[in-house]
Formats: C-alpha cells, structure tokens, sequence
C-alpha cells in the first residue's frame, strides 16, 4: 500500500512561512508556545521530520502533538509506550480468534458440501481482514491520510514517553522512521510517500539512543517562564481570578527552585490554581499551602522538604516578588 504523490512541504501547504506564523496557529489551539518550541515544530514540519521532546513531566511535550492535530485537522494516533511494549501492542497481531472462527466455519461448510474454497483457508487467514492493526501501522493507513487541493495530508503520530520502552522496542521504531514503512511477513511492507508528521517524547529516566536521535530533530521543553506560566494557567483555568492565578505561579516557580525530586509541572499550576478557587481562597497563605500541598507535589520526599522549610516566609517572600 502506497499513499498517492506528495508536493511541497506541510508547513507551505497549510499556510505558515515562519515559526512565528506557526505560534499564532497553535494559540488558537489554546497552546502557548515559545519561540523555540515553535522554531522546533516548523522546522520539523517544513523538514518533514519526526521531532524529539524532552523534558521534566508535566512541561506539555503530549500538548503539543493535540494541538498540531487540532490545528490541522487530521488525526491524532497515540502509541503509550511502557516497560515490555511489543510489536503485538505497537504495530500489528493477527485476531487468533477471528481466524479459528473462520477455520471451523470453512470445516462445517466443508462437510456438509457447501461450496467453499477450502483450499485458499490458509492463505485467507494471513489476509487484511484478519489483521489487527495497531497505532504505528495505523499512522502509515491511506484511511488516516487526507487528501486537499491535490495534495497528501498525513495524521500526527504521537510515541509518547519512548524512555519508558526497551532498547529492542526502540530500535524497532528505526524502520518506521526511516523508510515509513513497516515490514508484515505474511502480506509484505506497508508503506506510505508521505510521513506521518511523528512528535515523540521523553521525560527522560533513560538516554534514548543516538541511532533515533539521528532521525529526528530535538528540542528540550523548558518549564514556563513565569509571564508564560501566568497565561497559560489563565487560559486552562479562565474561572480562577487573576491575581490568584499570578501567586500560584510565583510559588510555584519558587518550588521547582527547591530542587525537588519531581519539580511542579504546569498541569500541576493548572490544578493548583482549580482547587484554590475551589476552596474559595482570595490569597494563598502558609496554612492553605500547606492543606493543599499534595495538588502541587506528588511524591512524600518532596513534601517533606518543602513542609520542612518555613512556609509563611516562602509564601511571603513569593508574594512580595509580585509587588
């Protein structure tokens, strides 16, 4: 299977000429880039490349990839990797039990000299109709694919936290992201002229290896900037007042410099800032910090430091930054 003929880059088709142009379209996706995050995406669309997100969790690398999606109107296929992921989940397994179905309706049909193709039972069970098809597969199916103004528009295939994979998994990946094609014994290699437009993640508990570094551009995502944390929590949590929304990102920018073991991600901002509003509380204080604590970390070792400090003068010295 091929994907019909392919043009000019994505990122000419779909109407940006620079990352600033590209920023704009994901803002309207309610998806705050900064200018490196948004040179790393055009680049990776004009280049057509798969494109490697590292950072802590919680920074918004799976963000990305929904608000591409979003943006262009294709689809979004997620592969969650985790520790033993194989072929059979990422790829593709043939329905064992769809095929024995078939084998014993071919042997009844047989016997009772109905005219079945009992010979071709074998060849049919290794056919498309049996086939399972799993998200690195699906992201190279023509049915995935758009077609506008006679031009090839592919789905975002999203490999989200790959660290979390083997090596053997992710050297599988190099096949895919070098030929965008995956080999299938039984039928041959699926293919398609156009690749997906692949984001891929990790939060990095192992180092992913040179060999698919080498496929894909980089970009490391920063936590927000404290202007930046304000505005996005603004936008995901529109409810919360705005003064309040400015105190949850000051004390958490001020956690995160603890050197915590999982520093604070935006998501946790975004919860923080729900839940004071929640508890109607108008101002953060030592005593509803610390009730409220466990939205902000997640783990007991980064409680405990942080309740190990004196909390009225973080909050204070937090807010008076603001002033």
């Amino acid at each position: 299977m091929n994907v019909g003929e392919v043009g000019g880059t994505l990122s000419s088709y779909f109407g940006v000429r620079n990352p600033k142009e590209l920023v704009g379209e994901l803002d309207k996706q309610n998806y705050l880039a900064d200018d490196g995050m948004g040179t790393a995406l055009f680049l990776a669309l004009a280049l057509e490349r798969p494109l490697l997100l590292e950072g802590d969790a919680g920074v918004g690398k799976t963000e990305v990839a929904k608000a591409l999606s979003s943006w262009l109107e294709v689809p979004l296929i997620r592969l969650q990797c985790y520790e033993g992921i194989d072929v059979s989940q990422a790829v593709y397994e043939w329905d064992y039990a769809r095929q024995l179905l078939h084998i014993r309706t071919t042997e009844v049909l047989g016997n009772k000299g109905t005219n079945s193709n009992v010979d071709g039972v074998e060849d049919e069970l290794f056919s498309e109709r049996f086939l399972v098809r799993r998200p690195l597969l699906k992201a190279l199916d023509a049915s995935n694919y758009s077609e506008r103004n006679g031009e090839v528009f592919p789905p975002v295939l999203l490999i989200d936290e790959i660290d979390r994979a083997d090596d053997e998994f992710e050297a599988y990946l190099l096949e895919i992201l070098s030929e965008n094609a995956v080999t299938i014994p039984e039928l041959g290699t699926v293919s398609s002229l156009r690749a997906p437009i692949t984001v891929i993640t990790s939060n990095r508990t192992r180092d992913v290896h040179d060999a698919l570094k080498r496929r894909c551009l980089y970009h490391w995502v920063e936590h927000p900037s404290f202007d930046r944390e304000i505005s996005i929590i603004n936008r995901r949590a529109p409810e919360v007042a705005l003064r309040l929304v400015a105190q949850v990102a000051m004390i958490t920018q001020e956690v995160r410099r603890l050197g915590v073991y999982k520093p604070p991600g935006i998501a946790e901002a975004i919860d923080w800032a729900r839940s004071l509003s929640i508890l109607q509380s108008d101002e953060i204080d030592a005593e509803m910090f610390a009730k409220t604590l466990g939205v902000l970390v997640k783990y007991k070792e980064d409680e405990e430091r942080v309740r190990e400090l004196d909390l009225t003068k973080l909050v204070r010295s937090a807010l008076e930054s603001l002033k």
